[in-house]
């Protein structure tokens, strides 16, 4: 009975740790959503937010859960003008 209790919590941290990969995961969509506008529109911007989002995601223990990429200023200016060209 114990190892039905034991697989009962791992189940329960697990899908906990899921759920906090999917609200960070958002978050990190929207600062790089952000990020795009602020580029698009000429403004000044800063991927740090994102980069703390995704070192929090990083971090997360689950095997399942792939590593995402540091993102530069670059990379965003670069996006900007990919998809700009292409409108």
């Amino acid at each position: 009975m114990s190892v039905h209790k034991d697989l009962i919590k791992h189940a329960a941290n697990q899908n906990k740790t899921y759920q906090e990969f999917l609200t960070l995961d958002q978050q990190r969509e929207i600062y790089i959503e952000e990020a795009i506008e602020l580029c698009k529109q000429g403004n000044p911007f800063s991927t740090d937010k994102i980069n703390e989002v995704t070192n929090m995601i990083n971090n997360i223990n689950l095997r399942f859960i792939p590593t995402r990429k540091n993102v530069s200023v670059e990379m965003v200016q670069d996006y900007v003008k990919s998809i700009t060209k292409n409108q």
